[in-house]
């Protein structure tokens, strides 16, 4: 048996979850449908990042504790998944007893081992990424994620010697070239590795910050919220000593915002290194979502899209499709609700929508709503069998690569060549002629058995809607990856009509 781990990022709970949040989650569940439909034992997770000096301020300002005040919001993620058919297998929380004991454990090793040690420290400090920063990385003052500047601190912490696994890193990413995807990502952050990255703090006194785990050896210091965080991709599998972390940690994939690139590589690389953990398989890293004003999706430039809002709107199905065909994996792009209404009448109401309703309509007309059995075929079907046949192994492969979009893309050709062999086979005139019965028996079989086929491939981006397509095929509701042709539709059995993706207007967003 195969094991394979996807995570999406451990999400910071200081505010409701945003579009750039659904879509690292809805990649990341997309890609572990794959996995578990090819046949590999697959588990994702996902959570919620509980701790540190903004879920403390932010509760505050909500005059909640903030154990409260996390409680909800973590309820919240859950409930926004949920919604939109992300089905994690763990969601890990960093204020569970068992997250915080495995922090403990490691922060104890590394103390041990000569890996941690107190100074202290005087410099600028970022309290939306909650970490100290460079000049280097400021613009025009402050980090470009930021809406206020840096402050000046001077406090004791304690120190992470991250420094001395600088060119164990360096060489790692050299040896492995794809660990890091797309390449432009790994590229940069071998140009941070070129000069010294200096140690990591990872402690806060407690007379600033209480909220957070305490280092075992000091009461006085909670533990950075970084790297408590980043712990959390190894505290569900029951590290170090559980049978599912020796399982599912060597096929790891994360998948991140490049915002958190430096984090996920400088930081966790060199914890995984000091603590004797293999490093991640795959880091995937995603760009920037874009509004309709092509800037940064922000709040406070009021330009995102509130991703449940859209979801009812759209169709959750819809809005999962277009969010990994309109903006390639690892590249900023523009989410919009003009791009998502585009997207949904034009590939799933117009493409394959229009196909499904045909195909079925007229084996309704044709063949009173049963499924024909086929006779011979010609060239025009044995290229749409072999190409059906040949598509699993194509979509994996993109799926591996997390190019999610081009899976999908890959399986709309698919769709839009079943249009054209509609429109040259025309079997409303084959109907009409007595003599060409068989004929017209090997068409709407062919298109049947075919877009069952489209129904299994498509079902981990959009489950609802290829759940109810393969209702109205009247096939086995349950998908099955990789089925032979001709194992997919019954001869005999009943179709159903119906609409799968009505077709919106602009009137009906007034």
């Amino acid at each position: 048996m195969t094991y394979r781990y996807i995570t999406t990022p451990i999400y910071y709970v200081n505010d409701r979850p945003h579009m750039g949040h659904a879509y690292a989650s809805v990649h990341a569940d997309i890609m572990a449908r794959y996995l578990r439909a090819a046949g590999h034992q697959a588990m994702l997770l996902t959570g919620a990042d509980e701790h540190g000096e903004k879920i403390a301020k932010a509760a505050t300002q909500a005059n909640e504790a903030p154990r409260a005040f996390a409680d909800r919001h973590a309820e919240t993620f859950k409930d926004a998944w949920r919604r939109l058919s992300v089905e994690p297998d763990r969601f890990v929380r960093t204020t569970a007893p068992a997250h915080a004991k495995v922090v403990s454990e490691c922060l104890s090793r590394l103390f041990e081992a000569g890996e941690i040690y107190l100074a202290d420290y005087e410099g600028l400090y970022s309290v939306g990424q909650e970490r100290f920063v460079t000049d280097k990385e400021l613009v025009d003052g402050k980090l470009p994620e930021d809406k206020e500047p840096p402050v000046l601190r001077r406090e004791p912490n304690y120190f992470f010697r991250m420094e001395v696994h600088r060119a164990w890193m360096r060489q790692l990413l050299l040896d492995t070239p794809d660990l890091i995807q797309p390449v432009q990502y790994r590229n940069e952050v071998l140009k941070l590795l070129e000069e010294p990255i200096g140690d990591l703090s990872i402690s806060r006194p407690v007379n600033r910050l209480e909220w957070g785990i305490p280092i075992p050896w000091d009461p006085e210091h909670v533990t950075y919220v970084w790297f408590d965080a980043l712990l959390s991709y190894v505290s569900p599998l029951g590290y170090p000593d559980q049978p599912a972390f020796s399982n599912y940690w060597p096929g790891v994939r994360h998948v991140i915002g490049k915002d958190i690139l430096r984090t996920h590589t400088l930081f966790w690389l060199s914890m995984t290194h000091a603590l004797g953990i293999a490093p991640y398989r795959r880091l995937y890293v995603s760009g920037h979502l874009l509004g309709s004003d092509g800037r940064k999706m922000s709040k406070s430039l009021g330009n995102g899209v509130d991703p449940l809002e859209a979801a009812d709107t759209y169709g959750v199905d819809a809005l999962r499709y277009t969010l990994i065909r309109e903006v390639s994996f690892g590249f900023d792009g523009i989410v919009s609700n003009a791009v998502i209404e585009q997207r949904r009448n034009r590939d799933l109401a117009d493409d394959l929508g229009n196909l499904a309703a045909r195909t079925l309509s007229m084996v309704k007309r044709y063949r009173d709503g049963l499924v024909p059995a086929p006779k011979r075929y010609d060239t025009r079907e044995e290229t749409i069998i072999a190409r059906a046949s040949e598509l699993p192994h194509v979509v994996l492969a993109l799926v591996e690569e997390m190019k999610l979009g081009r899976a999908a893309e890959q399986v709309m050709d698919l769709v839009k060549q079943l249009n054209g062999y509609v429109a040259s086979s025309t079997p409303w005139a084959l109907a009409k002629d007595p003599d060409a019965s068989d004929r017209l028996d090997t068409v709407l079989y062919t298109l049947l058995e075919a877009l069952y086929s489209v129904s299994n491939l498509l079902h981990p981006v959009m489950p609802g809607k290829m759940h109810e397509l393969r209702i109205l095929l009247g096939g086995s509701v349950e998908p099955c990856w990789d089925l032979p042709w001709g194992h997919g539709v019954k001869p005999g059995s009943t179709v159903k009509e119906g609409i799968l993706f009505p077709k919106r207007t602009g009137e009906d967003d007034a």
